[in-house]
């Protein structure tokens, strides 16, 4: 019988009720872990935890409230005896014309996309040097990190900072056996990417949808991604499979960007 990859494990995957947090979820579980299904919703991470049956389970996280983040880690030790591997994946997408970005909506995404995911990472990374059995962090960044758009500065800025961070990261942390590593995917069919459909509509004066079919088509594998094309690479990152990778992003995107 095939062992299963991550079996025995336990992972975090923050935004794990919906997109590609959902997809990693469902994965992992496949793959023998027991998942914490992280969420700001907490009936939304309660459904996906139910539907993947098994030892998953729901946790709230509000990843812009320490306090939040530290009782999501108390919960996780207490529920399942430790962690060995989180998923940083939740964040927000705003857009705007350079000239009007306003402080409030920098805040706004700066606190979730990189502010929340450094202090839950800490967090994190603080239990795995306690458990002194290492343990795997995979942030999720983006190919809008890779370079500028003008109408996605401060979204595009704050996922560069996570591949910064998963650099700096990964080199601090691997003494301890920590790998912290990054996944950059392209564009992907979500209910985030309607809502960044929307926006694109609303600023370059598209019809709904076409934004959205405009940049699937140019994809070079053929089409947007889906969810589930990432979850192989977040389970590769998570096993002992990636032990000698430290400080990468690995870009996921059909061909988009090449780094």
């Amino acid at each position: 019988m095939k062992r299963l990859t991550l079996e025995g494990r336990v992972a975090i995957v923050t935004g794990g009720a919906r997109g590609i947090g959902r997809a990693i979820c469902e994965r992992y579980a496949a793959e023998g872990a027991t998942v914490a299904v992280a969420d700001v919703s907490r009936d939304s991470a309660q459904n996906e935890a139910e539907s993947l049956g098994g030892s998953a389970f729901a946790v709230e996280l509000d990843v812009t409230k320490q306090d939040s983040i530290d009782r999501m880690v108390d919960a996780v030790v207490r529920r399942a005896g430790g962690i060995d591997i989180l998923v940083n994946n939740a964040a927000v997408f705003d857009m705007a014309p350079l000239l009007e970005i306003t402080p409030a909506g920098f805040d706004r995404v700066f606190a979730v996309n990189v502010k929340g995911l450094l202090f839950t990472l800490q967090a994190v990374a603080r239990q795995m040097v306690r458990q002194g059995r290492g343990g795997k962090i995979i942030n999720l960044s983006s190919q809008a990190g890779r370079r500028g758009e003008a109408l996605v500065a401060v979204y595009c800025a704050s996922k560069a900072a996570v591949i910064s961070l998963t650099q700096s990261a990964g080199l601090a942390l691997i003494a301890h056996r920590i790998n912290v590593n990054g996944i950059s995917p392209g564009v992907v069919d979500t209910p985030m990417w309607d809502e960044v459909d929307a926006l694109f509509a609303r600023y370059e004066n598209r019809p709904v949808g076409e934004k959205k079919r405009l940049v699937g088509e140019a994809v070079p594998f053929g089409r947007m991604g889906l969810p589930e094309d990432l979850a192989g690479a977040a389970v590769f990152l998570a096993s002992s499979d990636s032990d000698y990778v430290i400080a990468q992003t690995l870009n996921v995107d059909g061909g988009n960007w090449m780094s």
